[in-house]
């Protein structure tokens, strides 16, 4: 889930140090090292030490991803409320908390190889589109709320949300369909594909159908897929290699399905959850069909697509939401 928040610019000299550094002549954007600000760490030193050296960083350094935590995900008051420091810290007291937030330190005291993906991703991305907007990244603990929260210029992954599908507490809060997503390897696509649809929403309208979401979330996934050089496609939304093995083994059955049951121009809400929410599976395609097979299919139009029109770049595909004319273009068939 992602946020977009409002105000407060983190000052630049803070942006520096704790996210990204330029080097090269005349300024030129010649290197450029994603660097994870460890918000999660500061937190807990305050809320386990009562660290007022730690409240007063979390304060100055990093007032919107302060804001965000307490207004917008845990909802437990507005970041100025008299005794706002006292109710957070009596909030990650609770014993479940204090345990998770100990095993999610353990587990993600090294940010090394998520550091490397994003840069990674960034890097194609600003490479493709100069004027792309690198965010600063920063880990914290939410207590099993958001995933990602995406704020003005700012990012943030939580790491307890990201724990393994086999991780105890999980076994307690969540179906299997929804830990299978929490593993670390989630972490670097989830942040790409909330932050790519926060800069680039699909433009609100009424007649927006099905076809038009699951062109955009695939857009999405697709681009991914390049800049971080997946394998596939399916490896990028998650698949497991049975799951791929059924999307290629009923391609054309899924297809014919859509279009004899007008699906692609329904704009019914319960459809489109059906098509694109987090589920056991896609229920009208059956139980062993697997999970959003509506961003499948729309990954694979925008594959096609950009197969047929190998001149059009990343950033025009982004500002691109005729989705209609480009399903078209390709008389698409799966």
């Amino acid at each position: 889930m992602w946020h977009k928040s409002y105000i407060l610019l983190v000052c630049c000299l803070c942006l520096a140090a704790c996210q990204w550094k330029l080097s090269g002549e005349d300024g030129k954007d010649t290197d450029m090292d994603i660097k994870v600000c460890r918000f999660d760490k500061l937190l807990n030193e305050y809320v386990s030490l009562n660290s007022f050296s730690a409240l007063q960083k979390m304060n100055t350094e990093y007032p919107q991803e302060t804001k965000i935590l307490v207004e917008d995900v845990l909802t437990i008051g507005e970041v100025d409320d008299n005794n706002i420091n006292g109710r957070l810290k009596a909030f990650y007291a609770d014993s479940t908390i204090r345990v998770l937030m100990r095993d999610a330190m353990e587990k993600f005291e090294d940010m090394k190889g998520i550091e490397q993906q994003l840069t990674k991703g960034f890097r194609k991305l600003k490479k493709e589109i100069p004027s792309f907007k690198i965010p600063r990244v920063y880990a914290q603990i939410s207590a099993l709320n958001q995933s990602v929260v995406v704020g003005d210029s700012i990012l943030g992954f939580s790491i307890d949300k990201y724990m393994g599908a086999d991780y105890p507490l999980y076994k307690k809060y969540y179906y299997d369909y929804q830990c299978r997503t929490m593993e670390p390897s989630r972490i670097v696509p989830d942040c790409f594909v909330y932050y790519l649809i926060s800069e680039y929403p699909i433009p609100w309208n009424w007649n927006r159908s099905l076809v038009d979401h699951i062109m955009h979330s695939g857009k999405m996934h697709w681009i991914i897929a390049q800049i971080l050089d997946y394998d596939s496609l399916e490896e990028e939304i998650g698949y497991t290699k049975e799951e791929a093995a059924w999307c290629e083994k009923n391609r054309t059955e899924i297809w014919n399905y859509m279009l004899r049951n007008n699906h692609l121009d329904a704009k019914d809400p319960m459809l489109l959850r059906m098509y694109l929410r987090p589920a056991p599976c896609t229920a009208c395609f059956g139980d062993d069909s697997p999970f959003e097979l509506g961003v499948w299919v729309g990954a694979q139009m925008i594959d096609a697509y950009m197969k047929k029109n190998k001149n059009v770049t990343i950033a025009e595909l982004l500002e691109d939401n005729d989705y209609r004319k480009m399903l078209a273009d390709i008389e698409f068939k799966l």
